[in-house]
Parts: structure tokens; C-alpha cells; sequence
């Protein structure tokens, strides 16, 4: 899979620097269409399968512990890819393997059945209350799109998950060849929807891949934060699809 050129700017950089990152209420462009990652955003890991080979050692991380890594190692993987380290696979070996030692358990075959269990995108099946409902609503206004870092099957897992269908157009990297953060992926998006990146907000959870990937390929963008890792920044940031609209409507 191919990833993007290394950049120079990073978010550490821009926290000591006090840069802004741009806001809702300061679009450029009117918004015509919004691209949504689906990992952490619209779907959530089936803790239940992926951690199986943990529970049957009997050992059972709760969610605040989950939620507590992902807020640790987001912040370390972001200044990670932007030093040119691998993406998806990188993010989900350094969270297993700190989450492994969290728990006394530090087993690299098993880290390694962990971190395949969590890029089968089939394991991606939760989804929040009202998710098509509030994408529903969004639709009426925007054009609404998927970019996802998968493997090729996402548009068969959101499908099952009932929410395909609020979608013009899927974009699988495991299909385009890229994954985010390489502009290519993003321009496929852009093209096959027939809009211009300015006229387009990305959603997505991951600042280095997500935020970054999308606001160089010239889209607006705003992080799905659940989890809360950029918290302290001055990034753009949501918790919630219902936040995301009560944005957009004051935009």
C-alpha cells in the first residue's frame, strides 16, 4: 500500500507554535459535500471478537482502558507518520503492544493475532445509536462519501451495518491502491463524487492521517474525537455525529 511523501509540519510543531488549524465557523467555500472515514468514526472495533485471544487468558481491558491508549499512542503515532512510519498497521502494533504491557502480558504472537483480528474490517461493526439517522439529516444538506483505510471490503461491512445506502460513493484504499494520508486516495474521492475540494469537509479520527491527509489535499476537515485525544489542542474536533451537525447548522 502505497503511503504519502513525508511533511515537515507536525502537530507538536503547531501546539509550541500556536498555529491556528482553522475552524467550523471559518469555511472558505460553501460546503457542498462531506467525506466521512468509517474506523472510530461511524463504526466501532467489536472489542468482543478482536480480543478474543485475550479473554480466553482472562484477561478483559475495559473501555477507559482502551480509550486511555488510544489517546496515548494517537499522540505518539501522529509525530511517528509524519517522520515517515507506516500507517494503519504501525498505529494498531503500537497500541496493542502498549496495551499488552498494560495488562502484564507481553506476547508478540499474540500481539500479532491482535493486530490482524483489528485490520479484518468485518471487526468494525459497532455503531452508535442514531448513526443513520443523523446521516440522514446530513444528506438532505450535503452529498455525503466514505474514505476509508481498508481492505477492500468496507462497502460490504457498511452494507450490513445498514448505512451503505447514505452514501454516493465508497472509497476503499485496499481497492485504490493509496491509503490516507497520499493525496491520490483523496483525489479518487473527490473525482468519482464530481466536487471540488475546497466545496468538501473530510471527518476522520486520526489528526496525522485523517486531518492532515485531507487538508493537503486542499479539503476543509474536522476530527472525530471520541476518545478525546486532541482535547488540548485547537484542532477542529467533534465527539459525536450529533455535535457534528449542531456545527454545521451555525457554520
Amino acid at each position: 500500500m502505497r503511503q504519502a511523501p513525508v511533511g515537515d509540519d507536525s502537530l507538536l510543531r503547531s501546539r509550541q507554535l500556536g498555529l491556528p488549524h482553522g475552524n467550523m465557523e471559518e469555511m472558505a467555500d460553501p460546503l457542498k459535500a462531506i467525506f466521512f472515514d468509517v474506523g472510530n468514526t461511524l463504526l466501532f472495533p467489536d472489542r468482543g471478537t478482536i480480543l478474543r485471544s485475550l479473554y480466553r487468558k482472562n484477561v478483559t481491558p475495559s473501555l477507559a482502558q482502551w480509550h486511555a491508549i488510544e489517546r496515548e499512542i494517537k499522540n505518539r503515532f501522529d509525530d511517528l507518520v509524519q517522520h515517515g512510519g507506516p500507517v494503519d498497521h504501525g498505529f494498531w502494533r503500537m497500541f496493542y503492544t502498549r496495551l499488552l504491557a498494560e495488562v502484564a502480558s507481553e506476547d508478540e504472537a499474540l500481539c500479532n493475532q491482535l493486530v490482524e483480528a483489528t485490520r479484518h474490517s468485518a471487526n468494525w461493526c459497532e455503531i452508535r445509536p442514531g448513526t443513520r439517522e443523523s446521516l440522514e439529516r446530513l444528506g438532505k444538506r450535503y452529498a455525503l462519501a466514505v474514505i476509508s483505510n481498508a481492505d477492500g471490503k468496507i462497502a460490504a461491512v457498511l452494507e450490513r451495518c445498514g448505512i451503505a445506502g447514505c452514501f454516493r460513493s465508497i472509497t476503499d484504499s485496499g481497492l485504490v491502491g493509496y491509503e490516507k494520508p497520499h493525496p491520490v486516495i483523496f483525489d479518487v474521492a473527490l473525482r468519482d463524487m464530481k466536487v471540488a475540494a475546497e466545496e468538501s469537509l473530510y471527518v476522520g479520527d486520526v489528526y496525522s492521517v485523517d486531518y492532515l491527509g485531507a487538508t493537503r489535499a486542499g479539503m476543509q476537515a474536522i476530527l472525530f474525537d471520541v476518545a478525546g485525544a486532541y482535547r488540548r489542542t485547537d484542532l477542529p474536533r467533534v465527539e459525536s455525529l450529533e455535535e457534528l451537525e449542531k456545527k454545521l447548522a451555525t457554520a
